[in-house]
């Protein structure tokens, strides 16, 4: 019997239909809009269609958007300037940097510069840290999102045993503390995990972020377990014609959708409740900026 897919693009747009309705009565009753500040350094073709992407989700839901696109030769301090000028400019409730930036500056030097109250992306390590003590914390977009879909699905995640394939700080460890703050049972593997087919086979839950295309098949799954596929790879596809290529996730689709209960294909499965988070994050850090109540069912 083959999988339930979920459909990330529908749960998405259902989550910006959500959003849209709390920012208009934020604005009717505290006149408060939210405001989302990206910053662009360098012209990465791939960047520069996620930031368009930004910029048009964010005005679609009623939030302000701010784009700011620097050269590709901007000195650390004049970006580190602006991302000051934002910490302290009360229209805006959420900063966010596009990585990858030029080779010349800190990623990791730039998301500490953002205060971690308006840290969208979840990166700060104040966030981080505060995710993994149980505290209140802006939470990484994407793995928030598959949070999201996997509560919608199976709804009380309590007592579940969950794999997380993967321990990048961006999604593989706060996927892990989301889920335990679930009451799951989590294991993290990785590269070194041993026997990592057969910890993945004791999964009521597989979270896939690796980055390895098709690596994970379906005979690693437990049949009637829920597979979130995080991956998002570019592989050869000759069957399409000289130079094709195609999006495929890090599970084998279609030796999985044979096993599992429910599954998320690539594309449509989680990569478009990245954005949606991003705006949830916003709606989010405004409220708590300005003392209001948290918006329902957008947090985790």
């Amino acid at each position: 019997m083959s999988a339930d897919i979920i459909d990330g693009k529908a749960f998405a747009a259902k989550v910006r239909g959500q959003i849209a309705g709390q920012v208009a009565r934020m604005k009717a009753d505290h006149g408060i809009t939210p405001g989302l500040a990206v910053i662009l350094v360098g012209e990465d073709p791939a960047s520069q269609v996620y930031v368009r992407n930004k910029g048009t989700q964010t005005l679609e839901v009623g939030m302000h958007s701010y784009e700011h696109k620097l050269p590709a030769e901007t000195r650390a301090e004049d970006l580190y300037a602006l991302i000051d000028r934002l910490n302290a400019d009360p229209a805006v409730h959420g900063i966010l940097c596009q990585f990858p930036v030029p080779a010349h500056l800190s990623e990791t030097e730039i998301v500490a510069r953002i205060d971690p109250s308006k840290d969208v992306d979840g990166l700060h390590v104040v966030n981080a840290g505060l995710l993994a003590s149980g505290q209140r914390a802006m939470v990484s977009c994407t793995p928030l999102g598959c949070l999201m879909l996997l509560r919608d699905r199976l709804g009380s995640l309590s007592g579940l045993n969950a794999v997380v394939v993967g321990r990048s700080n961006l999604v593989g460890k706060p996927m892990a503390q989301l889920l335990l703050r679930d009451s799951c049972t989590v294991t993290i593997a990785h590269s070194r995990t041993k026997d990592i087919a057969a910890v993945c086979r004791g999964a009521d839950i597989l979270v896939a972020a690796v980055g390895r295309p098709r690596m994970i098949p379906g005979d690693w799954i437990k049949p009637g377990a829920t597979v979130i596929d995080v991956g998002i790879n570019r592989v050869d596809a000759p069957e399409r014609g000289p130079g094709k290529t195609r999006l495929v996730g890090d599970v084998d689709f279609d030796s999985a959708k044979e096993v599992a209960g429910a599954i998320t294909p690539v594309p449509g499965g989680v990569g478009p409740m990245t954005i949606a988070c991003l705006l949830a994050n916003t709606l989010t850090a405004c409220c708590r900026i300005h003392g209001l109540p948290e918006p329902d069912g957008l947090t985790a």
